[in-house]
């Protein structure tokens, strides 16, 4: 039987056990809801459709990670330059135990911790994040450091489509391709869906494969809410070298609640009460406005 899966400070991971994993994303999937309830404000829509991926590489042991030691030296780095979707990696890295799981409860409030865009002072954060377009020349540089102090270190940035109409991304993946950092992985969360709307009819990006290959990138496609495609996909973004790789995930804005899916509204706007009572009921879940949380149905 093999060893279980552990990050570099022994904290146990899951590994590549599937249902365990698609167990887990339910349960992130309410404390994301939660947590943008309970501030009145955020960004399910992306956060829900990123959620497997970032179970792939945290809990499932694709990427090198230590909770009790977030800036341990032999760790990978992961860059969610689309950081309005922070409550999805605020539950992964809550989950692991890089901060108490109660701080999510304060998301968006002053004074604490978790704010409505990905921060550094986060134990686990690695860049704070605002306008759109920067992490992936932020992630270029931590792999060319990395090269210099002969670290094999792997970097992994994901980033939305609605963002790659930044013209910082196109500049950054040139970057990336004239330097070989075959140590840089982008993950192009592609929901299709940006703030205004369906990604196409605000300013369309196709063919984007095409264009990622055109810029010497290695170009791998996923589906982004199947486990086992995202774990195919990052084997092949590792093994391949002499350039980048991006992972182009088809996913779903609002995945995992029927009325939230493909939705554009959902891109920036919190759950109301009676959203909330239905979501986690299909989510499998006992919720309350009046209680912070929710409970599993028979628990």
């Amino acid at each position: 039987m093999a060893e279980a899966p552990h990050a570099l400070d022994g904290t146990p991971l899951v590994g590549r056990d599937i249902e365990t994993l698609q167990r887990i994303a339910v349960r992130l999937r309410r404390d994301i809801l939660e947590m943008t309830f309970r501030a009145g404000s955020g960004h399910p829509g992306g956060s829900l459709s990123e959620l497997e991926t970032l179970l792939a590489l945290y809990h499932g042991g694709v990427m090198r990670s230590a909770p009790t030691e977030p800036d341990h030296p032999g760790r990978d780095h992961f860059i969610l330059s689309k950081g309005h979707a922070c409550p999805g990696l605020y539950a992964v890295l809550a989950d692991l135990g890089f901060f108490p799981r109660e701080e999510l409860w304060g998301f968006r409030y002053i004074d604490r911790l978790l704010q409505g865009h990905v921060d550094r002072k986060v134990p686990g954060v690695e860049m704070s994040s605002g306008s759109l377009g920067m992490g992936l020349g932020y992630g270029n540089g931590i792999a060319l450091a990395n090269r210099l102090k002969g670290h094999d270190g792997q970097v992994f940035v994901m980033i939305g489509d609605g963002e790659c109409q930044e013209g910082m991304v196109w500049e950054s993946a040139m970057t990336a391709a004239h330097r070989k950092l075959d140590t840089v992985t982008c993950i192009l969360d592609h929901n299709r869906i940006q703030i205004d709307g369906f990604v196409e009819d605000v300013k369309g990006l196709e063919p984007l494969a095409d264009k990622w290959r055109s810029f010497g990138w290695h170009v791998i496609g996923a589906d982004g809410h199947d486990l086992a495609s995202l774990f195919a996909a990052f084997d092949e973004a590792r093994s391949t070298k002499g350039k980048p790789s991006i992972i182009i995930a088809g996913t779903v804005k609002g995945k995992g609640i029927s009325f939230m899916e493909d939705v554009a509204e959902f891109h920036g706007r919190a759950l109301k009460a009676e959203e909330m009572e239905r979501a986690m009921q299909e989510l499998g879940a006992v919720w309350s406005p009046d209680v912070i949380g929710w409970k599993e149905v028979g628990a």
